[in-house]
């Protein structure tokens, strides 16, 4: 009987230049780690995980290896080069492991998750493996709490949408190796060259439904200088 894979996909493809212009935001190091080496750690010691892959720049793949070595994270594969999107990239981290898993894809299901998310708990990678085995999928979502404003310029406002009918939608998405094989073929299929994230890209399709697994607050991305503040500040608390 062929092993079951719960398999990350971490996207570290990006630029990041809203919060330095030194390097992607991904490597920024904190305590001497990079941002990408604490999400992969999050991985490694959740026990049902059982490969870790990188997409990433390729000016950037002997530091990951680097770091991968320094934080031994035995769990690390491959890593797989980025896009120059971040669907791109999620195209190219799925073709890469649909190479690395061709012989066994039916038993693996794979956590497309951000790497600037390194505060991923451990429930949360449980959830989605959860959800994903049982439901067929799984996209991490976090109830608001607070009122939206609609606008087209960001100066004013003359709707809203009500609160208890919103979820934010975070990372992982999480689906068997062969839907995500299935979702990429169809978008290929209807000319899709670009999307935000999985997530909206299965909405463009109309791959639904699409079942939530509950997220958590400090799953938050990192995106802007004082999100790292933020981070550091609670990293210590958390970890």
């Amino acid at each position: 009987m062929t092993e079951q894979r719960n398999i990350a996909l971490l996207l570290a493809g990006g630029i990041g230049s809203r919060l330095s212009d030194k390097c992607p935001k991904q490597f920024i190091e904190i305590d001497g780690e990079s941002v990408l080496l604490h999400t992969m750690r999050a991985f490694q010691q959740h026990p049902d995980i059982t490969d870790i892959h990188v997409v990433t720049l390729h000016r950037w793949e002997e530091y990951v290896l680097g770091q991968a070595r320094q934080g031994n994270i035995t769990k690390f594969r491959t890593i797989v080069p980025a896009g120059q999107t971040a669907y791109q990239s999620i195209c190219n981290g799925i073709e890469g492991l649909l190479r690395a898993y061709r012989d066994h894809a039916a038993d693996c299901i794979v956590l497309v998750h951000d790497a600037v998310r390194p505060l991923i708990s451990y429930e949360i990678i449980s959830r989605n493996i959860q959800v994903c085995r049982t439901q067929g999928n799984a996209i991490t979502g976090l109830w608001s709490n607070e009122a939206y404003l609609c606008t087209t310029n960001g100066c004013d406002s003359n709707d809203y949408i009500q609160r208890e009918t919103l979820m934010r939608a975070q990372t992982p998405h999480t689906f068997p190796l062969v839907e995500l094989e299935k979702i990429l073929r169809t978008a290929q299929q209807q000319g899709i060259e670009d999307h935000q994230s999985l997530f909206t890209l299965c909405n463009a399709i109309h791959y639904h439904p699409l079942h939530i697994a509950q997220g958590d607050i400090l799953n938050f991305k990192l995106t802007e200088p004082n999100d790292i503040k933020i981070y550091q500040a609670l990293r210590g608390l958390v970890v």
